[in-house]
């Protein structure tokens, strides 16, 4: 409900007195609200605060926040414009509207805090010009709610389906997402991020603002892509290449913030941060639109923050909240109900106000007014939870959105399946066709077989017909023969005629030639029947040669035609398998080429990766946090060998993957490179920051030189034509050179002869064994004169620490024992046959590191007694027996860590140091605990008593807690200062007495 019609209501339902009480009541409240929600301490604005104050417009918001010193005080500011920036989303509309008219007030703030450039004065200005920018958008475009909580059609109807107006729409969302970013990277960078400052309340009244960040950021990123998509639609891409760089951008950097933001643990329980995709949208290609997925930020129903509770833990009962103003609030009390005197209508202990049975009336009039109240409050909740069904109707629209990217998601996956089991497919084609392969190479050999054999019975089939050649030559010869012979037959027949006409007539007279004639005709029919025979034996040796030509014919020309035949099929098997062949090889040369391609922007993408890693290395030891951050140049030694070695692998990989392509191992080993080299970088800096300033110096010149040669080895590894030029020599120099350096810091040691270093070890823990014994023996002794001495709350509190102190000095023995059973058990196991003094000297190094955790162990038992003792007696301080107890924690892991360094991981003993550790770790946690109870018991107890004090009285006290406030707070800063020193001072003594030459001279 905005305001006007509030009182509007009073007017109508109340008196004009009453009215104006309760308006005063109102104020009043919601001025309380506005000053436990805006002052100058550093802590998170509560939400419960915040949710008070948007129950009235901007009229009593601004008339309240007019009277705050916002322009002296960056604190002050801050948190305003974190109430201002809640009421401009969540508040009634009309408060965009009602609060331009301070716009010009906001743009002067804007500038004054502008001139600071560090702290809550830089932050200011950039709050300021967001908030400045976010009213201006909505007053701009209307249709846009303060929450930023629109529907697709919402949207459509906003750019009144005008491109122009899109066009427009997109570039305002970019200013108003830019501040949006400049405003995220300003609190991250102003605060140490190597730290957990999202536990402190410094850190949490930095980071509360950005709740509301992330709520404006994902709904104006969504917007954005949506209006991009359309916009792609609708012009040509070229058009549009300014949009789409700015879009590209802003993506990173909303992904990186995100990423950081979702791993703080003061947004864990506040705020669900969505996390965006891997890559930003291709809003060239339409189809992607259905691959959005718009960001869902989850707040759970209840937002306060836990962090941030205990840092005033009485702010309901006693506000303590406006230390810096203590006149303010009695101040607007006056300016409001005037003063106290005793003509003050309100003044209802006064004899000269109304009378008793009025002051009841009244009283039961604002009872049932209360009421009325409490029943508008209930209209209130109701129209709360209207708006929550609203907001589950959104989330169950989100759900089905979502549900159907996760339908796209499982065509996606159905889609990768399918070309899964093509590329099967592809496999068993491959070992088909070796297989078919292998088929024809037998169809071959059948064919040269069958080719040999129809050889063969072609040679025999022209022997056959040559001879066929000569049995005819020889029947002609056989015929011309007979042809002779009956030649000569009918001559003898003509002759014999003749002879016998001859006979006749001249049968006497021829009788010597018919005899002749005779011996002549037997001697031609002997001759001719021997040539009857021989044609006879010659026409059948012909039949005999002629059928069996024939079968040979026939043979043969079967034999051609299975020949032509299986010819015919082994050509086309050839030309399918062929076929299939060519087939097989393209798809496979495709997919060598994709495999390639694929492998090489692997490698690509490594190799950005790497030098990310790097360029983040060098940008962080330029931080001015890293300033304090340390390391041991046993460790950067670690590092630089490591990071040599890797060098070797990546000039190897390089080569291989030259000669065959295959860059698995060239992403592994680029990979490994930037991160060995980035954590070199780092370490070599922490390094310097240890050792004597000529040292330093050097070492932090050859870090810087370390990643710039580190981005020149990467540098030609983008493409492929440069690849062969990465050389990595230069970069193996500087690490050698880094190398030496961090040897020449290492510490020589104690230098003790060999009796002596062995002694010292048994010294030293049998000093820890009796240091324990006599701090156990004294808290006994403690806890007896307290039961004798104390009793009430202070009794129970001291025996409850000095039982917690026991139970601590009990689980640190059971530590001493077991980490001397497992030294043993080292030495057994290592020393072989020399002695074990021997084996001490031999590892020096590590028996140093065990005498100095045995020696602050001891020490830091007889100090947490001692502790203990003062406050016990009433003298000490809590504070400093819960130091103590985090001292005796880190001097036990150091003995721990020291102890199971050389031991083997199955040992028996090494599996008892950890329970003993475990069981340290878990007493020192109980003194802590009961430190902490105790203490706050007997603060309780301190307690005063306000009921009696009068307000001048209570002002008098105000006043003086302020100053102790302020005394305090001086002393606590000119301490830190001190511990600064303290700390640089130990780290400088450290070095010497590690060998790394005298204290740099001031």
């Amino acid at each position: 409900m905005c305001e006007v019609s509030w009182e509007m209501l009073l007017c109508q339902r109340f008196p004009n007195s009453l009215v104006v009480l309760i308006c005063l009541l109102s104020f009043l409240f919601q001025a309380v609200s506005i000053n436990k929600a805006i002052n100058t301490q550093e802590v998170a604005v509560k939400e419960k605060h915040a949710r008070n104050i948007l129950f009235r417009g901007a009229h009593t918001f601004w008339a309240a926040a007019n009277r705050l010193p916002l322009s002296s005080h960056a604190v002050l500011c801050w948190k305003f414009c974190h109430v201002f920036h809640k009421i401009l989303r969540d508040g009634h509309p009309n408060v965009i509207k009602d609060s331009m008219r301070n716009k010009a007030d906001l743009t002067d703030m804007s500038r004054m805090w502008g001139h600071l450039s560090e702290g809550y004065g830089k932050l200011c200005s950039v709050y300021l010009k967001l908030l400045i920018t976010k009213m201006e958008f909505h007053i701009k475009n209307p249709r846009f709610p303060g929450n930023l909580q629109m529907s697709n059609r919402q949207l459509d109807e906003a750019g009144e389906n005008d491109v122009n107006n899109f066009f427009q729409l997109t570039v305002e969302m970019f200013d108003y997402l830019e501040l949006e970013l400049n405003l995220f990277l300003g609190v991250f960078s102003s605060l140490d991020m190597s730290r957990s400052v999202s536990v402190t309340a410094a850190g949490q009244c930095r980071l509360a603002p950005l709740i509301q960040v992330i709520l404006d950021c994902s709904h104006l990123y969504d917007y954005t892509v949506k209006l991009l998509f359309k916009l792609h639609s609708c012009l040509p891409a070229d058009t549009l290449q300014g949009h789409r760089d700015r879009f590209q951008e802003q993506f990173k950097k909303l992904k990186s913030l995100f990423y950081r933001s979702s791993n703080l643990q003061y947004f864990k329980k506040l705020i669900q941060i969505p996390q965006l995709p891997e890559n930003p949208p291709n809003f060239l290609r339409a189809s992607a639109l259905s691959e959005h997925i718009s960001p869902v930020v989850v707040i759970p129903a209840e937002s306060s923050s836990p962090e941030s509770e205990h840092v005033v833990e009485t702010e309901d009962l006693v506000d303590t909240e406006v230390p810096s103003q203590p006149a303010a609030v009695e101040t607007k009390f006056d300016d409001l109900f005037g003063t106290s005197a005793a003509t003050d209508p309100f003044n209802f202990n006064s004899q000269n106000g109304l009378r008793k049975d009025e002051k009841d009336r009244l009283i039961d009039q604002l009872t049932r007014e209360i009421q009325a109240l409490k029943d508008e409050l209930e209209s209130f909740r109701l129209e709360s939870g209207r708006l929550c069904q609203a907001l589950r109707g959104r989330v169950n629209e989100l759900e089905a959105e979502l549900a159907e990217q996760s339908h796209l998601r499982m065509q996606a996956s159905g889609e990768s399946e399918f070309l899964r089991a093509e590329l099967d497919d592809l496999r068993r084609v491959r070992e088909d066709t070796e297989k078919e392969q292998r088929s024809l190479t037998e169809i071959e050999k059948k064919a040269q077989a069958n080719e040999q054999r129809y050889t063969k019975l072609k040679e025999k089939y022209t022997g056959l017909v040559q001879s066929h050649a000569e049995l005819l030559r020889k029947n002609a010869e056989v015929t011309r023969q007979m042809t002779v012979a009956r030649a000569a037959q009918d001559e003898v027949e003509e002759v014999k005629k003749e002879m016998q006409e001859m006979v006749k007539a001249s049968q006497e007279a021829s009788d010597t030639q018919v005899e002749r004639g005779r011996e002549r005709v037997e001697a031609q029919s002997v001759q001719l029947s021997t040539l009857e025979t021989e044609k006879t034996q010659l026409a059948q040796s012909l039949t005999t040669k002629e059928a069996e030509l024939t079968t040979l014919g026939e043979e043969l020309q079967q034999a051609q035609s299975s020949l032509a035949s299986e010819r015919e099929s082994g050509v086309k098997t050839a030309e399918s398998l062929q076929n299939q062949l060519n087939e097989k090889e393209s798809r496979e040369q495709a997919l060598e080429s994709e495999l390639g391609a694929s492998r090489w922007a692997s490698v690509q993408g490594a190799v950005l990766e790497a030098e990310k890693i790097i360029q983040d290395s060098l940008l962080q030891i330029h931080h001015p946090a890293h300033l304090s951050c340390t390391s041991s140049a046993d460790y950067l030694v670690s590092r630089c060998q490591a990071s040599l070695d890797c060098i070797d692998r990546l000039n190897s990989a390089r080569e291989s993957f030259q000669a065959d392509s295959t860059g698995s191992e060239l992403v592994r080993a680029v990979t490994q490179c930037g991160h060995l080299v980035g954590d070199t970088i780092v370490q070599g800096s922490a390094t310097s920051h240890m050792v004597p300033v000529e040292q330093a110096e050097a070492l932090s010149e050859n870090v810087k030189a370390c990643g710039a040669e580190a981005l020149a080895l990467l540098g030609p590894m983008r493409e492929q034509e440069t690849l062969s030029s990465a050389d990595g020599s230069r970069l193996r120099d500087v690490l050698q050179g880094i190398l030496a350096t961090a040897e020449k810091l290492r510490p020589r040691g104690l230098e003790l002869q060999q009796g002596e270093l062995g002694d010292l070890v048994e010294q030293e823990m049998a000093a820890t064994s009796a240091a324990v014994e006599s701090a156990a023996s004294r808290i006994e002794e403690m806890l007896n004169k307290s039961r004798a001495v104390d009793t009430g709350i202070k009794m129970e509190v001291n025996e409850r620490i000095l039982a917690s102190c026991t139970e601590l000095m009990q689980a640190i023995k059971a530590l001493v024992l077991s980490s001397k059973d497992l030294q043993r058990d080292i030495v057994e196991s290592g020393r072989g046959a020399a002695s074990m003094k021997e084996f001490y000297v031999k590892n020096s190094r590590w028996t140093e590191g065990l005498i100095s955790a045995s020696k602050a162990v001891g020490w830091g038992a007889t100090v947490m007694v001692d502790a203990a003792d003062l406050v016990v007696q009433g003298k000490g301080k809590f504070e400093e027996l819960m130091v103590c107890s985090h001292e005796i924690a880190a001097s036990t892991a150091q003995l721990v860590a020291a102890s199971k360094v050389k031991a083997d991981k199955d040992s028996s003993n090494l599996q008892r140091l950890q329970q003993a550790s475990r069981g340290v770790a878990q007493a020192t946690a109980g003194v802590v605990a009961s430190t902490k109870s105790g203490k706050s018991q007997i603060e309780e107890t301190d307690t005063m008593n306000f009921t009696s004090m009068t307000l001048t009285q209570i002002k008098r006290q105000e006043m003086d807690s302020q100053v102790l406030v302020l005394e305090l707070e001086t002393r606590l800063q000119k301490e830190r200062e001190r511990l600064g020193e303290l700390r640089k001072k130990h780290y400088e003594l450290a070095g010497v007495a590690e060998g790394w030459g005298p204290p740099a001279k001031g």
